[in-house]
């Protein structure tokens, strides 16, 4: 039995980037064997343990032959006399097909050091194309590093396409994939990728023609770099879609996501244009974006309003504005207001005649605030 630390925990260390999880495979192993040694197992669709120590995946060496459509398609076989290039031969890219071993050794069978120093994503082998998923995964590295795809890689690519191979993704496994990507350093990449091999149009269409626009692209990076959430970028990245809700039921988004990017999609325009507003119609326009309820949610939509500005928030006068009438009339007490007995008003109109009251005492010049404060 020989373990081996394999895939992206050593492409991260060639990078000298931080090692956070740690792959492991064991070749030349049995399952009893490895209960023997005290791990654990805890596999479904191939022999993965536990380390008893460490708790880190354990393995054993495998390969993988396809037998039916899409990524579940596949027959697994590990046995003790799989070899560690066998198992990194079925691996998606050169650069995450390279192992070290406990005295330092590095395996390297096929030029994944060589593709990381030419900043290039490469696949190993044909059988590249037997599973869907790693187109979505090279556009997703493609983000991640700002590295090319190998012509011959993007050539597959769009064979996979062509082919219909694409079609076969579920909701899922899409979502996993491009909420990932959009966390990355340069999450336009990943949709500029998919676009360069037909993807998108098949995977995302309603994205298909938004992403052509430079600003887009701008914006999106600009929240990444900005260190934005992932409701703030997912709701860059819809908010043009030619069909926001058809995008959002496509790959299942979760309700915070889908808010944000609605809330973005219907008051974006109003808000960019808030900053010579008056204080009514601060105040509807926070209502309209039901910022008193939900002020957390409002600031990660000023996030939004920054990026499309292509500026830091305390530089985006609107967003300034926005904000101050945010802080004023969160400090209102509205049960007090609707404590009142002489007043003949309805109750929601007392409340926001207040706020507006509220937001027409903020001083002028704004003062300069952390406006990234949320305010609960």
């Amino acid at each position: 039995m020989k373990i081996w630390r394999v895939g992206g925990s050593v492409r991260d260390e060639l990078l000298g980037l931080p090692v956070r999880d740690r792959d492991w495979v064991v070749v030349g192993a049995t399952p009893d064997a490895m209960l023997d040694a005290g791990f654990t197992p805890v596999g479904r669709d191939f022999p993965v343990f536990l380390h008893p120590v460490t708790r880190e995946e354990h393995a054993l060496a495998r390969t993988e032959r396809k037998s039916g459509p899409g990524y579940r398609g596949f027959t697994v076989h590990a046995a003790p006399d799989v070899t560690l290039e066998q198992d990194l031969a079925r691996r998606d890219l050169t650069i995450n097909a390279m192992a070290r071993g406990d005295d330092g050794t590095l395996v390297d069978p096929f030029g994944g050091a060589r593709d990381l120093a030419d900043r290039v994503l490469r696949h190993v082998s044909p059988a590249f194309a037997e599973d869907p998923v790693r187109i979505l995964r090279v556009a997703r590295f493609a983000a991640r590093f700002d590295f090319r795809v190998a012509p011959e890689t993007a050539t597959l690519m769009r064979t996979m396409v062509d082919a219909g191979e694409a079609d076969h993704l579920v909701a899922e496994r899409v979502w996993q994939e491009v909420a990932k990507g959009l966390m990355e350093r340069h999450p336009s990449v990943m949709f500029a990728t998919l676009a360069a091999c037909g993807a998108l149009a098949r995977v995302l269409p309603e994205l298909d023609a938004a992403t052509r626009d430079p600003a887009w692209a701008a914006a999106l990076d600009g929240a990444a770099a900005a260190d934005a959430g992932l409701t703030v970028r997912f709701a860059l990245m819809a908010r043009d879609a030619s069909d926001l809700d058809a995008l959002c039921d496509r790959v299942r988004a979760p309700g915070d996501c889908r808010a944000l990017a609605q809330l973005a999609r219907h008051q974006l325009d109003a808000l960019r244009a808030a900053d010579g507003a008056d204080p009514e119609t601060l105040a509807r326009l926070l209502s309209a974006a039901d910022a008193w309820r939900r002020p957390a949610r409002f600031e990660e939509l000023l996030d939004v309003l920054a990026a499309v500005e292509a500026r830091p928030r305390q530089e985006v006068a609107s967003a300034r504005r926005l904000h101050a009438a945010l802080r004023a009339g969160a400090d209102v007490d509205a049960g007090r207001i609707a404590a009142l007995r002489d007043d003949p008003r309805p109750i929601p109109d007392r409340i926001h005649a207040a706020r507006v009251d509220a937001i027409a005492r903020i001083p002028e010049p704004l003062p300069d605030p952390d406006v990234r404060r949320t305010t609960a």
